[in-house]
C-alpha cells in the first residue's frame, strides 16, 4: 500500500519560507518635470532587480511643483500598485514632505533618496545590507567619510557642504561624517516615532540629534556624490543651498546639539586672554613697585601707585583685560544656564517621545484590527 505524503511536514516547509522584507523607498520633487519620469523609471527598474529579496514600494511626494511634476507622476503610478504619490497644494519644503511620507509609509525600513539620483540607486541595496546585519535605526550615505566619493561639484558648494559637515560632526556625539545628507535608511517603527518640527533641510540634522537623545544606533556607509548626472539631461543643476543660508542652518544645527558649546568654548578663550593681562599687568607691577617704596610707608600706596604707573602707560591692556573678564563670566554662565536647560529638554523629550510611540503604535494595531 503507498504511503501517503506527511502533511504536517509539507505545512511545517511553508512555514520555514522566509518572509520578504517589506521596503519603502521615499522621493520627494518639487519642479522636477525635466527629469522626474526618467529618474522614477530608474528607481523601480532598480528595485524590480532587488525583488528577490525585497517587497517594495515607492512613495512620491509632489511638493506644491508649479510645473507639470505632480501630472508625470500621477500618469507614471496609473497601473502600478506600489507606487504611491502624495500632492502638496504648496510648497511645505523638505522637512514636510518626508513627515508626509514617513506616515504613509508601509514598509519594515525606509530609504530616502534624492529624485535627481545624485546617489545612484544602488546606493539602496547598500543602505540595506547595513542597517539590517547591523540592526541599527539609521544609516547614512556619506561622501565625507574614509572610501566616499564626491564629483562633478563645484568648489564652492563642495568647499561649504564639507566644512558645513565637519563643524556639525564636533557638535555631534559619535563618528558621523554626514550630517545634512538626506540618502539613508531609517528603521520605519523608529522613525515614525519621532515626532518632527523642522519644516526645511535642517529636518536632517533634526532627526539625528533626536536619534541622538534616544541613543539610537547611527550609522554610515561610503557613498559617492555625483553631480554628473545632469550632464545627459540638459538641466543645469542648481545649487538650492544658498551661502549665507547654509552657514546661517548649519550654526543653528549645531547650537540644537551642543548649544552650551557656544557659550562654554568662547567663555574659555576670553578667560584664558583675560587671565593672561592680568598676569602680563601684575607682573610688570611687581618689576616697578621697588621705586614707589619711597612715595609712602604704606603697602597698600605703594601698591598702588605701582598700578597707577602701569595703567598710564598701558590704558588699554586694563581695559581689554577687564571687558574680557566680564564677557567670558557672561559667556560661562549661560553656557552653563544652556546646559541645564538641554538636560530638562532631554529628559521632557524622552517622556513625550514614549508617548507618542504608545500613541503611534496603539493606531497601528487599531487600524490592523
Amino acid at each position: 500500500m503507498k504511503i501517503p505524503q506527511n502533511s504536517t511536514s509539507v505545512s511545517c516547509n511553508k512555514r520555514a519560507r522566509p518572509k520578504k522584507t517589506m521596503v519603502s523607498v521615499v522621493v520627494s520633487a518639487f519642479n522636477e518635470e525635466a527629469i522626474i519620469e526618467a529618474n522614477l523609471k530608474r528607481l523601480c527598474a532598480y528595485m524590480d532587480s532587488l525583488s528577490n529579496q525585497y517587497k517594495w514600494e515607492l512613495v512620491i511626494v509632489d511638493d506644491g511643483s508649479q510645473d507639470l511634476t505632480g501630472v508625470i507622476a500621477d500618469k507614471f503610478a496609473i497601473g502600478k500598485k506600489n507606487v504611491h504619490v502624495h500632492h502638496n497644494f504648496t510648497n511645505m519644503q523638505l522637512g514636510r514632505s518626508l513627515q508626509t511620507a514617513f506616515q504613509c509609509c508601509k514598509g519594515d525600513y525606509l530609504v530616502t533618496m534624492d529624485l535627481d539620483l545624485s546617489y545612484s540607486p544602488d546606493h539602496i541595496e547598500k543602505l540595506l545590507n547595513k542597517i539590517i546585519t547591523s540592526q541599527a535605526q539609521i544609516v547614512i550615505a556619506s561622501p565625507y567619510m574614509r572610501g566616499g566619493e564626491v564629483s562633478n561639484v563645484p568648489w564652492r558648494r563642495r568647499f561649504l557642504s564639507k566644512w558645513a559637515n565637519k563643524f556639525l560632526s564636533l557638535s555631534y556625539k559619535g563618528n558621523i561624517h554626514t550630517i545634512t545628507g538626506m540618502v539613508r535608511a531609517y528603521e520605519r517603527r523608529f522613525i515614525k516615532s519621532l515626532n518632527l518640527k523642522a519644516t526645511d533641510m535642517e529636518c536632517n540634522a533634526e532627526i539625528l540629534y533626536k536619534a541622538q537623545l534616544l541613543r539610537a544606533k547611527v550609522l554610515e556607509i561610503p557613498a559617492h556624490l555625483d553631480w554628473g548626472v545632469f550632464k545627459n539631461t540638459g538641466k543645469r543643476r542648481v545649487s538650492s543651498m544658498k551661502t549665507f543660508r547654509s552657514i546661517g542652518g548649519s550654526l543653528m544645527s549645531g547650537f540644537i546639539f551642543r548649544p552650551f558649546m557656544f557659550f562654554i568654548v568662547p567663555g574659555i578663550i576670553l578667560l584664558l586672554i583675560s587671565i593672561y593681562i592680568i598676569i602680563w599687568i601684575f607682573i610688570n607691577t611687581m618689576a616697578i613697585y621697588p621705586e614707589t617704596l619711597a612715595t609712602s610707608p604704606y603697602f597698600d600706596d605703594q601698591f598702588s601707585n605701582a598700578v597707577a604707573a602701569i595703567y598710564k602707560a598701558r590704558p588699554h591692556a586694563f581695559f581689554v583685560g577687564g571687558s574680557t573678564l566680564l564677557a567670558a563670566m557672561q559667556f560661562l554662565s549661560l553656557g552653563i544656564l544652556s546646559l541645564q536647560s538641554k538636560r530638562y529638554f532631554e529628559e521632557l523629550f524622552h517622556f513625550c517621545t514614549t508617548i507618542y510611540k504608545h500613541t503611534v503604535d496603539n493606531s497601528e494595531t487599531n487600524r490592523k484590527n
